[in-house]
């Protein structure tokens, strides 16, 4: 066990441990830190506190130091200088016409350094826009493409639920999405309706899939054929959640549909149907990663 502080960076929602020393440090208040990029400004997510050896990545660098009224004017003088930089490198990228899309800009904590980040169809060729860019800023300057789910995170946005994108407020890190866990989930795949505002599939698919992974072990294949206490009946639907299963029922000539509770039927269940495929349509490979 080590004794850390969680502390978060502008524009991501992921957590970082530092070492705290022999200080104490309030959730919410600034902290100067070093990282891979250099002296940064962070902000306290969580106050000290015990961690397992293994969720740390060792070397655990320390906080530098409490973040002084100067240090917060600095990050405030940095923020306005964005959207003018953002104007001037959209007008640069016009010159020289370069097919593409940028997204969002950071200057350094220590004022030394200016990230641009953009998206593009392939690779660009940027070199003669970073000399321009110099030129104009007197600083370092470096170009950053990142993908479509990266472009996501950072403009934000509001998904089919009516909340704002996970990526953007809670998700630390993008975990791999894939076709089967809208199929486990009974979800319709229809593009439109599994894929967030990236045109991927959603981020959200991943969080309840190992509940669904193991309810759908339990549950009868659409389709089948089952053995309900009214007698035999054909599967119409399945509901995870509530673990029934809606059935069609004919007897001779009367149909009519009935919900069980799953464990009220008698089915077989054949160990290859236990999971569904993975097997993807050409309409459906565009909203994968």
């Amino acid at each position: 066990m080590a004794k850390v502080v969680g502390i978060k960076f502008t524009g991501t929602s992921k957590v970082y441990f530092f070492d705290p020393g022999q200080e104490e440090f309030k959730a919410g208040s600034g902290v100067i830190v070093e990282t891979a990029r250099g002296v940064e400004y962070g902000v306290v997510a969580k106050e000290v506190m015990d961690v397992a050896d293994d969720r740390i990545v060792q070397p655990l660098k320390p906080i530098l130091r409490k973040a002084t009224p100067k240090d917060e004017e600095t990050v405030r003088h940095n923020a306005e200088k964005r959207e003018p930089a953002m104007k001037v490198a959209q007008e640069k990228i016009d010159k020289h016409g370069l097919k593409m899309k940028l997204v969002d800009c950071e200057f350094t904590f220590d004022d030394s350094k200016v990230v641009f980040y953009f998206s593009a169809a392939g690779r660009i060729d940027f070199r003669e826009l970073v000399r321009d860019l110099a030129s104009t800023f007197r600083i370092r300057i470096e170009l950053r493409q990142i993908g479509i789910r990266d472009e996501t995170r950072m403009l934000g946005g509001f998904g089919p639920c009516g909340r704002e994108c996970c990526c953007a407020s809670c998700l630390p890190d993008t975990k791999k999405v894939s076709i089967k866990m809208a199929k486990t989930q009974g979800l319709s795949l229809n593009p439109g309706k599994i894929s967030g505002l990236c045109g991927r599939l959603m981020c959200c698919l991943e969080y309840e899939n190992y509940y669904y992974s193991e309810a759908y072990k339990k549950m009868p294949k659409v389709g089948s054929e089952v053995t309900t206490p009214d007698g035999p009946a054909t599967v119409v639907a399945n509901d995870m959640l509530r673990m029934n299963v809606r059935v069609k029922i004919d007897n001779k000539g009367d149909i009519s549909y009935k919900d069980f509770p799953v464990d009220k039927l008698k089915f077989k269940k054949n160990k290859k149907d236990e999971e569904p495929d993975d097997a993807v349509t050409d309409e459906m490979k565009e909203i994968l990663d």
